[in-house]
Order: C-alpha cells, then sequence, then structure tokens
C-alpha cells in the first residue's frame, strides 16, 4: 500500500513540475501565421507586422505562409487540421470566421468550433461613400433620396456574401430603403464604376477608398462602426446620423486549430496584446486603417461567436449563397 500510495505521489509531482512547463518552454522553434489571401492585401500586411513582432518578442523565427485561394477555404482548412500545439496560427477575418459559417452549405471545418480564437488584432470600420453627382451632402440626405426613388439607386460590392454587401443591406434593413445590389468580382472594379458615376455608393474599408475620398473622387457620408474613425474624423457614424442597430466592421484575429493547450493560449494572447499596444504598431495599423483592439481569449471567442449570430440573419434575410 506504502508503495503504492508514493508511486501516486510521485506521478502526481512529476504532473505537476511538467504542466507549466508548455508555456515556458513555448515556443522553442518556428511558428507560422497562415494568411489564406495573396500577400500585399491588408490580412497580409497585418500579419507580416504581427509576425516580425512575435519573432523579436519570442526570440523565434515567425513566419508568413500565404495559401490564397477559393474564398480562402484551404488555408483555412490547413489551419483547423494542423497540430494544435501553438506553432500553426490562422490570420482569421471577418468573413473566414464570422460569415463563411452562414453562407457556405458545407465546409471542411466549422468556424464555429475548430479554431479557439486567441485575440482581435483591429477592427476597421466600414465607410459608405457615394458618387459626387449623387444630390447628397449626408446619409440622411442620401436615405431621403432613395426612399422617393425606390429602385433607382444602385451600390456597388465586391461580391455576393462579402461584409460589404452584407453591411450594405443591413443598412437597407434599417432605413427602409430600396437600393439595387450590383455585385462585382472584387473591389477594384466596383470602385471603377463607382468613380465612373455607372454606380451611386459603395461600401468599403479605408485603405482602399481613402485616396478617392481625399481627392474628392468620392464622398464620404457615414462609417458603420461604434465610434468615428480617426482618420475621417469629420465623418458620422450611421448611430450619430440617427440609424441605430446598423453597425458593421471588418475585423481581424489570431485564431488556433481547437485543442491548443490553454496555457499556451494565454501566453500567445500576452504576446499578441504586446504587439497591439506598441506605439509603433498602433501607428502603422491606423495608417492602414485598422484600430488595434488586443483583448483576452474569452472576449475574442465572445466576439466571434456574436459575429457569427448577427452575419447568419443578414445572410439569410438577404439571399446570399456562396454559390451565386
Amino acid at each position: 500500500m506504502r508503495t503504492i500510495t508514493l508511486l501516486l505521489a510521485a506521478v502526481a509531482a512529476l504532473m505537476t513540475a511538467t504542466q507549466p512547463l508548455c508555456a515556458q518552454d513555448y515556443p522553442n522553434r518556428a511558428s507560422r501565421i497562415v494568411v489564406p489571401f495573396a500577400a500585399g492585401a491588408t490580412n497580409d500586411i497585418i500579419a507580416r507586422l504581427v509576425a516580425q513582432s512575435l519573432s523579436d518578442q519570442f526570440k523565434q523565427p515567425v513566419l508568413v505562409d500565404n495559401r490564397a485561394g477559393a474564398s480562402g477555404i484551404p488555408g483555412t482548412d490547413f489551419v483547423a487540421k494542423a497540430a494544435p500545439d501553438g506553432y500553426t496560427l490562422l490570420l482569421g477575418n471577418t468573413s473566414l470566421l464570422g460569415i463563411q459559417a452562414s453562407l457556405f452549405k458545407k465546409l471542411p471545418y466549422d468556424p464555429r468550433t475548430d479554431f479557439i480564437p486567441v485575440s482581435i488584432l483591429a477592427t476597421s470600420p466600414i465607410v459608405m461613400v457615394i458618387n459626387p453627382s449623387v444630390p447628397a451632402q449626408t446619409v440622411r440626405e442620401f436615405v431621403a433620396l432613395a426612399l422617393t426613388s425606390p429602385g433607382k439607386l444602385n451600390y456597388a460590392s465586391a461580391g455576393v456574401g462579402t461584409p460589404f454587401h452584407l453591411a450594405a443591406e443591413l443598412f437597407k434593413t434599417q432605413t427602409g430603403t430600396n437600393i439595387v445590389h450590383v455585385a462585382y468580382k472584387g473591389a477594384a472594379p466596383a470602385a471603377t464604376d463607382l468613380l465612373a458615376g455607372q454606380i451611386q455608393m459603395m461600401l468599403d474599408n479605408p485603405p482602399a477608398i481613402l485616396p478617392h475620398i481625399r481627392s474628392g473622387k468620392v464622398r464620404a457620408i457615414a462609417t458603420m462602426g461604434s465610434s468615428r474613425f480617426p482618420l475621417l474624423p469629420d465623418v458620422p457614424t450611421l448611430t450619430e446620423s440617427g440609424f441605430r442597430n446598423a453597425e458593421a466592421v471588418s475585423w481581424f484575429a489570431i485564431a488556433t486549430p481547437k485543442g491548443t493547450p490553454r496555457d499556451v493560449v494565454v501566453r500567445l494572447n500576452a504576446e499578441l496584446v504586446r504587439v497591439v499596444t506598441r506605439a509603433d504598431i498602433r501607428q502603422k495599423f491606423l495608417e492602414l486603417g485598422a484600430e488595434p483592439v488586443g483583448n483576452s481569449p474569452e472576449a475574442a471567442a465572445t466576439h466571434v461567436r456574436n459575429e457569427i449570430v448577427k452575419w447568419a440573419a443578414l445572410v439569410k434575410s438577404s439571399g446570399a449563397t456562396a454559390e451565386e
């Protein structure tokens, strides 16, 4: 009996001694952040800023692995099926972790259950712009125009089921307007037609649309965030303009495969928070049109769950499907 007791005590002591070593030993080799999109876009730039900072803090290489194609599904699936050890991370965003769960009838992973959100890195407000030929100076004037001309105005999006398409549908629902959706294969051709006056309205994130706002080629009439965006201080939010429950922002997050040890998640979260609270990184994020966040895993998970529910309702009401 005494032998068994001593053996159990030894096992317990060994477990106690080794449990914390996981976080203390992490990371002891190179890690990678998988970006399921091509290099050069905002997702990729944010990932590279984070990767370089983590490399400095970890004293280990953190690489960016671009796995573009098929709406980001193959790259996201690669992370979902990776070893849950904290060495393969996902640069997730609104579409990958928030919208796709309801937009696609079948995915090789479940955004609800196959990932652990570690931290929301940043949010980027969706900006509403109109062609200057539209006789409206404010969003209230634009809504009044749309209400008196149902079906006569149109808006562009980068594609069916994108955050910009669904955010516009949210705007229409909250304002009771009938504005016709014109879907493009990407934001660039959509913006081209907006600038040419063939499209009256468009939603986009700041990085792509700010140069056109500053040049006067488009008029910004509202942002869809909870507060004014620092780079557009004179542009009111929809809430300020009297339209409540119409908030929509793009966001970027780091997630790990489900099953990643809790202490690894906590360590990684602490390092990510250090990154996004650095003054130089905050400034670079703002220059990209993104506001740094850096929240806890619990807050990040709550955010993702709420976003999945929110966008699912919009996907359903708009009738959007990935097959369109």
